[in-house]
């Protein structure tokens, strides 16, 4: 089996990994991922029992049991860049042993559900929809620098959205699909399923402009008009794409479910969803 040198696998004085903080004997492998530290206790406080808690720098980790079944909730931090790091830290928690820092030789598949929240890019879908991500478009770049291969799905819907031009020049986008038998289980009527875009940054990248000018200020305009047979662009956010490609390249399971707190069409913003929040993160630990 592969070994890795110490500058590769960083662990920390605990031998635990460097930036989690945590060991696989204190992670359910059902992990709920959220960008806001908060919101791992909005998630924690609904479960029956709390087993364990760290935080260490961005990353907040609860785990506990809830209607009988063990869970752990995880702070992301904003972006692509922090879901590099918690793909893999995890990853390695479960499928490298970290006293001898081989890849173990039975592997533990981790189901991994994003709970966030995002803008809308269709006017038809209302403020607090819940939002599944049916395949995510990374208008990042994390993805490309791993070797992933794509589904033929993938490849023809890719194809056809970057057929419309839809971008400046220089993006490269890249498509991932979310586990579908895991995505199944969290959708209801009051689930809306897409493809989800998700950005770089959350002004030019998602065509916002104060101050300073863009490229992109038609951006969801464009991306709102596209469709692909029953497929179009529903919402724009900042995690998913790492998460689909790197989470299912390492075989591990994979979905996003989110909140719509804006309409970029329709210009609303939802100041105060906190009642939507705590009622989405009910309907998924209900279905986890």
């Amino acid at each position: 089996m592969r070994k890795f040198a110490p500058t590769e696998l960083v662990l920390n004085s605990k031998n635990q990994v460097y930036h989690l903080g945590v060991s696989a004997e204190d992670v359910s492998t059902k992990i709920i991922l959220v960008g806001d530290q908060e919101r791992v206790a909005l998630v924690s406080e609904q479960f029956d029992s709390i087993e364990f808690k760290s935080n260490h720098r961005e990353f907040f980790c609860h785990t506990g049991t809830f209607q009988n079944k063990r869970i752990s909730v995880l702070s992301t931090g904003i972006g692509t860049d922090n879901i590099d790091i918690v793909i893999n830290e995890l990853d390695a928690a479960f499928n490298i042993n970290l006293e001898t820092k081989e890849e173990k030789i039975v592997q533990t598949k981790l189901e991994l559900l994003r709970i966030g929240t995002c803008g809308l890019l269709q006017a038809d879908i209302p403020i607090h929809s819940y939002i599944l991500s049916n395949y995510a478009l990374g208008l990042d770049n994390v993805g490309h620098y791993y070797k992933l291969n794509y589904t033929n799905s993938e490849q023809e819907l890719l194809k056809s959205i970057q057929k419309c031009s839809l971008f400046p020049e220089h993006i490269t986008p890249y498509l991932k699909k979310a586990s579908p038998n895991f995505l199944k289980k969290f959708e209801t009527e009051k689930t809306i399923k897409g493809i989800t875009v998700t950005s770089s940054g959350f002004y030019g990248p998602q065509g916002r402009a104060l101050r300073l000018p863009t490229h992109t200020t038609d951006l969801h305009e464009k991306l709102g008009g596209f469709k692909h047979r029953e497929h179009r662009f529903v919402n724009f956010e900042m995690e998913s794409s790492a998460l689909y490609a790197l989470g299912s390249a390492l075989g591990h399971s994979c979905a996003t479910i989110c909140l719509g707190i804006a309409n970029r069409p329709a210009k609303e913003f939802s100041s105060n969803y906190s009642i939507q929040m705590k009622e989405l993160i009910q309907h998924a630990l209900e279905r986890f």
